[in-house]
């Protein structure tokens, strides 16, 4: 599939021959799933365009616009996404029979749907619309229930405009509701048990009622299994229910009514208990969503008033009583206690809290406010009393994206289940031309035509791959369901498959092996200049960008500085991985790392400032030059602290197998690995602009699979190019929510080791299932062929189904070792 972006609104300004545009476009290149990018030639007066082709089994339309926007490409309002979810869980073969409904509506780019019944549509504009979508779901047993979402609050993500319709339907299971199949196939089963006592006991002398109350199980248990067949031959598709119907069909020919309908009841039952399974895994992820209040007190005017968080907006400040839960995203502005964070960030010990210092600042910056003083929605307050001002609406808080991305997760298929899909589309047909070849056996062998058809349709059960249909979401849901329980958000059965394989991780410096709290260690001062004069420049300049070495500066510079008054600083500039620009009293003003000075322009350092910073550089320092009008006035230095759980996440991946980590980093080679050294890693490679870092990967993804652990901001192409891109600290960023294959929502670097060791779990738990799912098949289908009956064969082939999904369930109880 391909999808087009107009080259004005990927980068405003930059001309087609531009060097950016080829370099965005090899970036893409690179990325799983992505075959080709390309320049779509001007014709009629269009605009250029720049085309991507992806492959959809591969990566989705919605994660190539999580891309692209992470590389600074806006992808306009061509295309739509409508998410839904079903109020009860869909098997396997249902959800894909919705898929298939969808994908043929014209104007339906890419339809995906899960067996927790999320269903996931992308759809063109300029061909259709959210209206005739919801239109169309109805016609299908798929419809709202609630009312529709608030568009202006939810789905403006950086750097494109676009709308997420989500909502909650259901699948109209019956007039009994979701129980509609489990109390159908009860009635099957009881009419069976019935008929077959009357039948077996002669408690009646006309077979006509025994055969009745077979014909009335056949109409329970073959209820839901007809309407999904149906479905799907209409889709010119054969799938396991049709088996199971010409199988019961041809018992009924036979007049074996008994067998046909035990096998209804069976295979009915199998369905029911499998939703009842599913449906644990789903209220999992459900029960994230209960974790925020329905109400919250606000203080308008001095009085408290209680109102619904929906009506929560920034701005407003509410009151958390002691063993609260935070009705909405903020920061403290009154009181203090201690914050247990772990439905949302899975931190185990609480978080103190503690008011913010600028108000002002915080309400215009809320991205900028430290997690001291940050709270999420959902977590539980201490025993202290606290006052927070809202900065997000409660459908755009942490909690909410979390919710939102896990469900859309599901519908991202592992590279196992892309096998088993195609698997299935080989083996149903296989299984069918085996079963005509059956019925002629008689033929060959001696033997009524009864027998073989009886033979027949007994591999027809056989040999249907419930259990391998099942096998893998199953698993699937369960260990993203589990993560995100953890405060880990892994966007599908990819990302959670390809975690488990790595065998490198490269890590970012700052903010991911340090605490992203730099402070300044050394302040050297030119001849000519001052302490004060180079504090109150850079000060200045700094208080414009939003970069930890920046807020250091602007933090401990205002405090050497005390009341000394600050200029104003304008026109800032950023150069990327090296250093900013402005104009201060009229002058302009560079700071940044030596590697800036001496190009693009900038005339090369004095002797005296490059000496400066080899000296503090040699001593581990990271080093920011600082030059007025035509004079280097000073160099600062700056230390940022390792993380003190570093060395033990560190630890813990050698010991899963993973057996190369890296350090990358922007900052001197000197520096990068004193930090290395300090943290327990062997290899730093430093100098690394942006674009070096994305070559490091891809040098080290030619080898092995490599994942790549960054704050999802700046090392965003680099996360992107790396098989699993790992972001820290996601709850407080939205951009490392959107780029990453893996978003941890705490910055506590155990959590990569925990990520790590999940993913493998889940890979065994996968191949497992899909080992029993195949070794049953195998057993059985030589089985029947030699003469094994239906009842028989029916029992082992659900009884296979169930134990995979409840082993995959036993993935909800993981507990990292």
């Amino acid at each position: 599939m391909t999808t087009e972006v107009e080259l004005p609104v990927v980068l405003p300004g930059v001309p087609q021959e531009d060097h950016c545009v080829q370099r965005l476009a090899d970036e893409l290149e690179e990325m799983a799933g992505i075959s080709r990018v390309h320049l779509r030639g001007v014709s009629a007066g269009a605009p250029e365009a720049l085309c991507i082709h992806y492959d959809p089994e591969l990566i989705s339309l919605q994660r190539v616009r999580e891309l692209a926007s992470s590389m600074g490409i806006g992808l306009g309002e061509r295309y739509g996404h409508l998410s839904l979810e079903m109020d009860s869980s869909v098997h396997a073969r249902k959800a894909r029979t919705i898929a298939g409904q969808l994908q043929a509506i014209p104007g339906v780019v890419e339809a995906t749907t899960s067996p927790a019944g999320r269903v996931n549509i992308e759809y063109d504009r300029t061909q259709t619309g959210e209206a005739d979508l919801r239109a169309k779901l109805e016609d299908f047993g798929v419809g709202r229930s609630g009312p529709a979402p608030d568009q202006g609050a939810q789905g403006q993500h950086e750097g494109h405009n676009h709308k997420d319709g989500q909502d909650h339907a259901h699948s109209h299971g019956g007039i009994l509701g979701a129980n509609s199949e489990l109390l159908f196939s009860l009635a099957c089963g009881l009419l069976l048990l019935i008929g077959f006592a009357i039948e077996k006991l002669g408690l009646l002398a006309n077979d006509w009622v025994p055969t009745s109350l077979y014909v009335a199980a056949y109409l329970f248990g073959g209820w839901f299994t007809l309407r999904e067949a149906i479905e799907n031959i209409k889709l010119k598709r054969f799938e396991i229910d049709t088996l199971m119907l010409v199988a019961a069909a041809g018992a009924a020919a036979l007049g074996a009514w008994a067998e046909g309908a035990l096998l209804l009841f069976l295979f009915s039952l199998g369905h029911a208990l499998e939703h009842y399974a599913m449906g644990r895994a789903k209220r999992a992820i459900e029960a994230l969503a209960k974790l925020a209040p329905e109400t919250a007190r606000v203080v308008k005017d001095g009085k408290v008033t209680e109102v619904q968080v929906e009506s929560l907006i920034p701005g407003d400040v509410v009151v958390v009583r002691p063993n609260d839960r935070m009705p909405a995203d903020g920061f403290v502005v009154k009181g203090t206690s201690s914050v247990d964070q772990a439905p949302v960030t899975g931190e185990s010990i609480p978080v103190d809290k503690l008011p913010v210092g600028d108000r002002a600042l915080a309400r215009v910056r809320p991205d900028s406010v430290e997690m001291q003083s940050r709270v999420f929605a959902g977590t539980i307050n201490g025993s202290g009393a606290m006052e927070v001002e809202v900065t997000r609406r409660s459908g755009e808080s942490a909690l909410a994206r979390v919710v939102k991305m896990v469900s859309e997760a599901e519908t991202r298929k592992s590279p196992t289940q892309r096998f088993t899909d195609k698997f299935e589309r080989v083996f149903v047909p296989a299984v069918l031309i085996l079963a005509v070849l059956l019925l002629f056996s008689w033929v060959v062998i001696d033997e009524p035509f009864r027998d073989s058809f009886y033979r027949a349709m007994a591999v027809l059960v056989a040999a249907s791959p419930c259990a391998l249909a099942i096998a893998t979401p199953s698993a699937v849901l369960a260990g993203i369901a589990r993560a995100a329980r953890g405060g880990v958000l892994i966007k599908g059965g990819a990302p959670l498959e390809e975690l488990g394989m790595v065998r490198a991780i490269a890590f970012d410096k700052t903010g991911t092996l340090t605490e992203g709290k730099p402070r300044i260690t050394d302040i050297k001062v030119m001849q000519g200049s001052t302490e004060q004069e180079l504090l109150q420049v850079a000060v200045a300049v700094e208080a414009l960008s939003d970069h930890p070495l920046a807020a250091a500066i602007v933090r401990d510079g205002n405090a050497r500085l005390g009341e000394v008054p600050v200029p104003v600083a304008t026109d800032l500039a950023n150069f990327t991985g090296s250093g900013v620009q402005a104009r201060v009293n009229g002058l302009n003003v560079w700071i940044g790392k030596a590697e800036m000075f001496g190009t693009g322009g900038i005339s090369t350092l004095t002797a005296e400032a490059q000496s400066a910073i080899d000296e503090l550089r040699n001593v581990g320092r990271t080093t920011m030059a600082v030059r007025l009008g035509d004079r280097d006035i000073g160099v600062i230095g700056l230390m940022d602290t390792p993380r003190p759980e570093a060395r033990e996440a560190l630890d813990k991946l050698r010991s899963l197998g993973i057996q190369r980590m890296i350090m990358i980093s922007g900052d001197h080679q000197t520096v990068a690995q004193a930090v290395a050294t300090d943290v327990g890693l062997d290899d730093a490679w430093g100098n690394l602009m942006p674009d070096d870092k994305v070559k490091a990967i891809r040098q080290l993804k030619d080898t092995e699979r490599v994942a790549m652990v960054g704050d999802g901001v700046n090392d965003a192409p680099a996360m992107a190019s790396a098989s699993v891109g790992i972001a820290m600290g996601a709850a407080s960023s939205d951009v490392a929510l959107e780029t990453a294959d893996v978003a941890l929502m705490s910055e506590d670097l155990r959590q990569v080791a925990f990520s790590v060791a999940l993913s493998r779990r889940t890979r065994s738990v996968i191949r497992q299932n899909v080992y029993v799912s195949l070794g049953v098949v195998a057993v059985l289908v030589p089985a029947t062929v030699m003469g094994l009956g239906i009842g028989p064969a029916v029992a082992v082939h659900e009884g296979s189904t169930l134990l995979v999904v409840f082993n995959a369930l036993r993935l909800l109880g993981y507990r990292q070792s």
